[in-house]
């Protein structure tokens, strides 16, 4: 029996684990953009823009749905962060941790404010029973003011945090160009004031500076994940290190 190393004959780069962690990241990254698009811009609609939307007719499939994406988008934000660990550790541990406990935490406040809107679809169900139209209209409009707030502090601050983590490490290793980094290293600061903007009533949620200030971190986050998809992580004295250690372990695979 003998142990062999697989590899691809692709442009002379190894499809080794170190490889592989950079295109999964990168995977789970561009899945965190383009899920979280439909609930957004789309699913959530009717019943983000309708008040009397729990008292009213028609399905609810689409808000479901919009909130299986998000649980798709929610998992994707932890994944990233666990693939990540033993990567940028190796440059500094504590920002590392940093950037597994800010993306854990932006999955929770992202799994509350699902929550809150399958408990406006139960609550609309229930009303057809004959439950009282005015306490529904009043409690469906607070379940949607507690989804507001949960995605201004989960999406609208916590990718700062992850931006000041991941792209500091980012930056200073080198494991991608550092134009990448840079990017969220410049959108964390105007994301996180403009996110204070919101919630203190400067400007609302949904307005041309809010979109503004995204910019940076959806171009940091959408660059990082294609080019770790694409490219994989730059030649370093971390990669080196890794691929000597055995940690991530060699992909290897047995010969008989």
């Amino acid at each position: 029996m003998a142990i062999i190393d697989q590899t691809t004959a692709g442009k002379g780069v190894p499809m080794d684990s170190v490889r592989k962690t950079a295109f999964v990241a990168g995977v789970l990254y561009l899945i965190t953009i383009v899920a979280a698009i439909p609930p957004a811009f789309m699913l959530y609609s009717p019943v983000l823009d309708n008040p009397d939307y729990i008292v009213g007719p028609g399905p609810d499939s689409g808000v479901i749905f919009g909130g299986f994406l998000e649980v798709i988008v929610a998992l994707a934000c932890i994944g990233t962060a666990v693939v990540l660990f033993p990567v940028v550790k190796r440059q500094n541990e504590a920002a590392a941790l940093g950037f597994v406990a800010a993306r854990v935490l932006e999955a929770g406040i992202i799994f509350s404010g699902i929550i809150s809107l399958f408990a406006v679809v139960t609550l609309r169900q229930a009303g057809a029973t004959g439950a009282d139209a005015a306490s529904l209209i009043t409690t469906g409009n607070s379940l949607v003011a507690l989804h507001n707030w949960t995605l201004l502090l989960g999406p609208g601050i916590m990718p700062a945090v992850n931006a000041l983590c991941l792209g500091y490490v980012l930056y200073r290793s080198r494991l991608v160009p550092r134009i990448i980094p840079l990017m969220g290293l410049i959108g964390a600061p105007l994301l996180f004031l403009s996110a204070t903007a919101t919630m203190f009533g400067i400007y609302s949620q949904i307005s041309v500076w809010s979109g503004i200030a995204t910019i940076p971190i959806f171009l940091w986050e959408a660059s990082l994940g294609v080019w770790l998809v694409v490219k994989g992580f730059k030649p370093s004295p971390i990669t080196a290190g890794m691929v000597a250690a055995g940690s991530p372990p060699a992909n290897r695979g047995l010969a008989f």
